[in-house]
């Protein structure tokens, strides 16, 4: 009982590890997190409703969760193959894509839900 709750506790720990891992080697998830306080300091000052706060605290997340895997990739692809390789190049290139995908529909979004308060 006692080894699975410790096991548990130290999968936190090793999700942490990647994430701070993460944020050491990739100048993009740091832009990704500061944009991400940026848009929560916008939500306070415009006080926010609590739907459009569930939807940007998910939009967030979500980016995030993209770099984090696209990190993970291209760690993965790297430690593979250190020349050029059709295959590797593509997968890289994909992971990256999924990351301007969701960095792209979550500014959208942001947008629709920000502006009316901008104007209103």
């Amino acid at each position: 009982m006692v080894s699975k709750r410790f096991h548990h506790i130290l999968s936190f720990k090793y999700a942490f590890d990647g994430i701070s891992a993460a944020l050491r080697q990739e100048p993009k998830l740091i832009f990704h997190l500061l944009t991400g306080v940026i848009v929560l300091l916008c939500a306070i000052i415009l006080q926010i409703s609590r739907q459009d706060w569930v939807i940007i605290i998910f939009l967030i997340g979500f980016v995030i969760a993209i770099e984090l895997t696209n990190t993970a990739i291209e760690a993965v692809v790297d430690h593979f193959t250190q020349e050029t390789h059709p295959g590797a190049k593509l997968a890289k290139d994909i992971s990256a894509g999924a990351v301007l995908v969701a960095a792209a529909t979550s500014a959208i979004i942001g947008i629709m839900i920000f502006l009316p308060y901008l104007n209103g």
